[in-house]
Formats: structure tokens, C-alpha cells, sequence
């Protein structure tokens, strides 16, 4: 019986774990990956406070470790698959099932992160992992000397955009609209890189290639025209979907599976607690990843000093 658990060991889990050390909850983190979350994707992080120039993600993650490490919380491997819960006395006491055990916990924070969308454009599955990719620094070596599309208009896609020209010839970044969502310095640092083509008003209809990308079929959403871009690789940046699937008939989720939450991070049920990318929310960002888990943390254990006192 543990205090606390923590599902998800990225940004959030890991500060929700931090807080829950110094707090002396009885807490674990379970993980399915390995922690870091949907930052490790990126290279390198520049706006989060106290790194002037940036901090590059892995080293990030790995300072994130060492805190709660030194407060003693453990980060087990495995996927939470099922959340049930059961009344013992006046206390709700929650199960969380993984495919080889069954934990226990008064409360429990959900940091389960989120993953990356897929177009739905034509080829897309088939041409996944041979020229279609969802992570740039993962993949951008293996096209070197070679034309490249990325596709999305995010601080993700610019991101990733900047970081594949130091391996591509050209990277050409496809848009839907005329503006942008990215933040405006990777919007300047794009534009002023002659390496990146922008191709706007327009939508991937196809990806094509045998037995790897060879071009994309762009469509005009103004005119219609479809015209054919060639390239070796596709990099897909259109947004995410919350790491919600075990919990949707458990927890309250928004229309597209985000977590609904109050202003204290409490979920549908009391002493479940959810922050950083799974929640339902107006930014998805690193910073504010952190400051939601801090109060997940101090929501939760108000929660059991509440449950103790009855």
C-alpha cells in the first residue's frame, strides 16, 4: 500500500514525484517507457527558466531524475493498464493493474503524457518508419543531403524544422493556414534560414513511394490544386493525443480524451489527481507541466492529512 503513485515519469510525473518526496509521502512512480516523456523528441529546450542559450532535453531530464532519486522514489517499468477502486473503512483505496502486478495507493497522480497525431493522409501508415517519421531528432541523421517535409505550424514543427537543416538539403514546411501558432523567435529563425521552403494554404493528400518516400502530393485548400513535392522524408507535426485510453470509462475526458480537472488538478474522482499533457488545457508546455504537478503533489497530500483527520 503506497501512499502516492505517480503513472508517468516524464516532466510532470517527475516533479509530481519530487514534491511527494519532500512532502515524505510513501510514493512510486510507474513508468512504461523510459522517463522523459514527449520532450526527449526534441533536441533541446530553450524556454525553460534558469538555462540562458537552453538546455539540451536529456540532460534536462536526467538533473529531473537525480532530485527525486536523492529523495528516494522509485520509477518501476511498467504500464498501468487498469484503474479500479475499493472502499476499506471511511478510505478510498485505488488499484492500479499492470500486466504483472496490482498496486495499491490512497491517491494517485496521472502524468501519462500524450503522443504525437497522425495525418490520416493517404500512405502515411504504410510509409511509417521508411521516410515518415514523428520525431526529428530521432530520425533527422538518416536523411542527410536529402530534401525533407515537415508538416504542422507549431513550436514542435519549427522546432524540428531547424534542427533537420543541419542534415538536409532543403526542408520544405507545409501549412494548412497562412499563420502560425509557433512562438515568434522560431518563426524569425525559420524564415531567415535558407534552407526552409514554406508551402501554405495547403494540406498532405498523399505520401507516396514503393518501399519508401518519394513525394507528397500537396493540396491547395484555396484552389484545389494538388501539386507534388519530392522528397525522401516526411516529418508529421499536427498535434497530440492524451495517454488517456486505460482510464476513459473511469475518469471524466474531453471530447478528444484529454483529463478534465479543477483548479486543484482533482479528476473526476477524489484522490486522483492528473497534470501535464493528458489534461484538458490552453498550452502544452514544459513550465507549466511542472507548476500543474506541484499542485497535483500538494493537492494530494492535503487529500490523505484530510482522510487522516476523519
Amino acid at each position: 500500500m503506497y501512499d502516492l503513485v505517480i503513472i508517468g515519469a516524464g516532466p510532470a510525473g517527475l516533479t509530481a514525484a519530487l514534491y511527494a518526496g519532500r512532502f515524505r509521502m510513501n510514493t512510486i512512480i510507474l513508468e512504461k517507457m523510459s522517463p522523459g516523456g514527449q520532450i526527449i523528441l526534441s533536441p533541446s529546450i530553450e524556454n525553460y527558466p534558469g538555462f540562458p542559450g537552453g538546455i539540451s532535453t536529456h540532460e534536462l531530464i536526467e538533473k529531473f531524475k537525480s532530485q527525486v532519486q536523492e529523495l528516494g522514489v522509485k520509477i518501476v517499468p511498467e504500464e498501468v493498464v487498469e484503474i479500479a477502486s475499493e472502499h476499506a473503512s471511511q478510505e478510498t483505496v485505488y488499484k492500479l493493474k499492470t500486466s504483472d502486478n496490482v498496486y495499491q495507493a490512497r491517491a494517485v497522480i496521472i502524468a501519462t503524457g500524450a503522443q504525437p497525431k497522425q495525418l490520416g493522409a493517404e500512405g502515411e501508415k504504410q510509409l511509417t518508419g521508411r521516410g515518415v517519421s514523428y520525431c526529428g531528432t530521432c530520425d533527422g541523421p538518416f536523411f542527410r543531403n536529402k530534401d525533407v517535409v515537415v508538416v504542422g505550424a507549431g513550436d514542435r514543427a519549427f522546432e524540428d524544422a531547424l534542427f533537420l537543416c543541419e542534415y538536409a538539403s532543403s526542408v520544405t514546411l507545409i501549412h494548412r493556414r497562412q499563420g502560425f501558432r509557433a512562438s515568434k523567435i522560431l518563426e524569425e529563425k525559420a524564415k531567415a534560414n535558407p534552407k526552409i521552403k514554406f508551402v501554405l494554404d495547403s494540406v498532405v493528400e498523399k505520401i507516396t513511394g514503393e518501399n519508401k518516400v518519394e513525394s507528397v502530393m500537396a493540396k491547395n485548400v484555396k484552389t484545389g490544386r494538388l501539386s507534388e513535392i519530392k522528397c525522401a522524408g516526411v516529418f508529421v507535426f499536427v498535434g497530440i493525443k492524451p495517454n488517456t485510453d486505460f482510464i476513459k470509462n473511469y475518469l471524466q475526458l474531453d471530447e478528444s480524451g484529454f483529463i478534465i480537472t479543477q483548479q486543484n488538478t482533482q479528476a473526476s474522482r477524489p484522490g486522483i489527481f492528473a497534470c501535464g499533457d493528458c489534461c484538458s488545457k490552453s498550452l502544452y508546455q514544459v513550465i507549466n507541466a511542472c507548476g500543474e504537478a506541484a499542485v497535483a503533489s500538494d493537492s494530494a497530500h492535503k487529500y490523505l492529512l484530510n482522510q487522516e483527520r476523519k
